[in-house]
């Protein structure tokens, strides 16, 4: 573990914030407050207030076409369950990664929202009833996550309503007063008008999205947008494809449009399920092989997997985009892979004191074993420019580098306020060992962690 100060540690002490034996858990997000609070909220009322209009205008007026409603709920609903599946929940850093965690019932809602015609003949649900349907599938969907011991999905649910109600709004007015058949979006250019309707449904949705998450775990709006947007390339894409094709497919066909054309986007979420859990046991196997220096004694309990967390948390706060945050958690899992070549431990798993060559050495040795894993090339850089000095690394082997040194040094502090102290030792460092960009980005991380002031 190579970047700390050359200080003397004290003596042990419990891990920053008090974590005793340093086997506390990674940081976690946290819980909204303030100005995120507000921006929860308030999506939240908004929701609520379109969720409450739709449902009384629906009971008042009654349900137009009531078959078809029914079919679209039970699509709805079906994708809500099938989506969600019966894996427990991520971490929040894993849902935003994740993206749409229904894309059945996302594409069912928003080719609900912009159906003109059933079969010829033409429907008049309007806006109220729309949202009505949706939500009242969203609800159903949200059954079995309850029953498994798992919180509601409220965020998912609100965003659901906002965006559909966007969609309906745009839709649903044209539609019923003839516009549509009199204006440019009539004929063959129907569907070019539903795909820029979608297309500007999306973008909402990615921009409601990313305010949610900034709200709820304080990360950077920006990163966190271009992750929606650069989502929107991938399952976004297939889901206003199948709404689309949905729509208009059941104004010819009618009903039997809704099997046919749901099973391409079906077949699409099983094989993105099935990669994303050989995503989770590849990260699960690097986790693995990175605790053989904690279980031979080389490294402190738990410091991969702390400063794996942190690093990814410091690195989202710096912008870096969900790719380089994956090859950043690996490399920090990864990072003291060579001191397995040591005879003997250092004392607290801290190269620092080490001659340079030596440090070179490990470091080296590190990065040919990270090589054997076929994980990114990247990632085997990262862990051999640990040794290097901090203004010839790129900035994720930078960040490595200083969150190693800040668990050394929080979890050897002795006193309350070791990871104060600790912070304080690398910003005095930042002329040699640390890059000062990165030791803020690590403090505000912490502060809004409520381990540092």
């Amino acid at each position: 573990m190579t970047g700390a100060p050359k200080e003397p540690p004290d003596a042990g002490h419990p891990g920053p914030g008090g974590r005793e034996g340093r086997g506390g858990s990674s940081p976690r997000p946290v819980p909204s407050a303030g100005r995120g609070g507000i921006v929860v909220a308030a999506v939240h009322v908004a929701a609520a207030v379109l969720a409450c209009w739709s449902l009384g205008r629906t009971l008042w007026d009654g349900v137009d076409r009531p078959g078809i409603a029914l079919a679209f709920g039970v699509l709805i609903a079906v994708g809500e369950v099938v989506g969600r599946g019966g894996a427990p929940a991520a971490e929040y850093r894993r849902a935003v990664g994740e993206r749409e965690g229904a894309p059945l019932g996302a594409a069912g809602a928003l080719a609900y929202a912009l159906l003109g015609e059933a079969g010829g003949r033409p429907t008049g649900h309007g806006v109220p009833q729309t949202v009505a349907v949706v939500l009242a599938a969203g609800l159903i969907g949200l059954v079995p996550q309850i029953a498994r011991g798992r919180g509601p999905a409220l965020d998912h649910l609100a965003r659901r309503v906002l965006t559909v109600g966007f969609a309906a709004v745009c839709f649903q007015p044209l539609h019923g007063g003839g516009s549509l058949a009199a204006g440019v979006a009539s004929g063959p250019a129907h569907p070019l008008f539903l795909v820029a309707l979608l297309a500007l449904t999306t973008l909402c949705d990615a921009v409601l999205a990313a305010a949610l998450a900034r709200a709820r775990t304080g990360w950077p709006f920006g990163p966190l947008l271009r992750e929606e947007l650069r989502a929107l390339l991938g399952i976004g894409t297939a889901i206003c494809a199948t709404g689309v094709v949905i729509s208009l497919a059941t104004a010819v066909a009618g009903l039997w449009a809704l099997p046919v054309f749901c099973l391409p986007l079906l077949l699409t979420q099983c094989a993105f399920r099935r990669f994303a859990a050989v995503r989770t046991t590849y990260r699960q196997t690097i986790a693995s092989l990175a605790r053989s220096t904690e279980i031979a004694g080389y490294t402190p309990h738990g410091h991969a997997r702390r400063v794996a967390a942190l690093s990814r948390a410091v690195g989202r706060e710096l912008g870096l985009n969900e790719p380089d945050l994956d090859v950043l958690e690996y490399a920090a899992l990864m990072h003291d892979i060579g001191q397995l070549s040591l005879l003997d431990p250092v004392p607290h798993g801290a190269t620092d004191p080490l001659p340079s060559a030596e440090q070179r050495r490990i470091a080296l040795l590190g990065g040919a074993v990270v090589r054997q894993t076929g994980v990114p090339a990247e990632v085997a850089m990262i862990v051999e420019r640990q040794a290097d000095p901090y203004r010839d690394q790129p900035v994720t082997a930078r960040i490595v580098r200083t969150v190693n040194a800040y668990d050394d040094l929080s979890g050897t502090a002795a006193g309350p306020g070791g990871p104060l102290r600790a912070l304080e030792r690398l910003r005095l460092a930042t002329a040699r060992d640390h890059e000062p960009g990165v030791v803020e980005a690590l403090a505000r991380v912490l502060a809004r962690g409520g381990r540092a002031a």
